[in-house]
């Protein structure tokens, strides 16, 4: 996978996205990742990337000239390496909300681009050039690196050859529709406080039952509308009656 990014401040992708997991991924190359000032593609002598909305109003937009024909350089650079697709991220409070399963659907692409915005906004006319706008939740940052970072974060852990064991995406929290059962390592007693004895016993059988009830119990408790009760297998709906009944014992 090749992942381009279109920012303002692409020195702040130089430590988040070149250490740990995703550091190490990069280095491996797992995946390819550029990070493009688009200021650099602005006409304008100054240098000058915004400029104040038709019509009145507060703050700055961000003029689609720099980010069409950075896109446009992007792009071509992409095509001359082999990759004929792109998919174009732009985080914007109003989009999609980003998830589990848009992180997914990343990961089985071969290009992406996220343009990171700042100031008050866009131009209008710049989603023309987007297939998904993204949003982290209801609420504003001062510009989309982070979230750009967050997602890239999210997606490349599930790029093959990314994490060291490939079973552990597929059990993480939302992958499954569930959030994720409880997990301990050694000391089997950390200060009076023991690991249940299933998990110490080698009945995998018994292990797998205990980790699939806690996480439909972890689930009912707190995040009670994700599960899906169309995908439950009859067993985890026999695991999730149990749970309703030890946690609502008077109904």
């Amino acid at each position: 996978m090749r992942i381009d990014v279109l920012s303002l401040f692409p020195d702040m992708f130089t430590g988040p996205m070149h250490d740990s997991i995703v550091g190490k991924a990069i280095d491996r190359d797992n995946f390819e990742m550029n990070v493009t000032d688009f200021r650099q593609y602005s006409t304008n002598k100054h240098g000058n990337v915004d400029d104040y909305p038709f019509g009145g109003g507060a703050g700055m937009l961000l003029q689609p000239q720099p980010i069409f024909d950075a896109l446009k350089a992007v792009e071509e650079k992409a095509r001359t390496d082999g990759y004929t697709s792109n998919r174009i991220i732009l985080t914007d409070p109003a989009g999609q909300k980003f998830d589990q399963k848009i992180a997914e659907s990343f990961a089985k692409e071969d290009h992406l681009t996220f343009i990171c915005g700042h100031y008050e906004g866009f131009d209008e006319r710049i989603k023309s050039l987007v297939t998904d706008e993204v949003s982290l939740g209801d609420f504003v940052l001062t510009g989309g690196e982070l979230p750009t970072m967050v997602m890239i974060d999210a997606t490349a852990r599930l790029l093959p050859g990314v994490l060291g064991n490939q079973e552990s995406a597929p059990g993480d929290s939302f992958s499954s529709g569930l959030l994720e059962y409880p997990q301990y390592t050694r000391p089997a007693d950390f200060r009076g406080m023991k690991v249940p004895d299933v998990l110490l016993s080698g009945n995998h059988q018994k292990i797998d039952d205990w980790r699939e009830k806690k996480a439909l119990r972890k689930t009912y408790l707190r995040r009670r509308d994700l599960i899906n009760y169309d995908v439950l297998t009859a067993h985890q709906k026999e695991l999730l009656a149990d749970v309703k009944v030890e946690e609502n014992p008077e109904e």
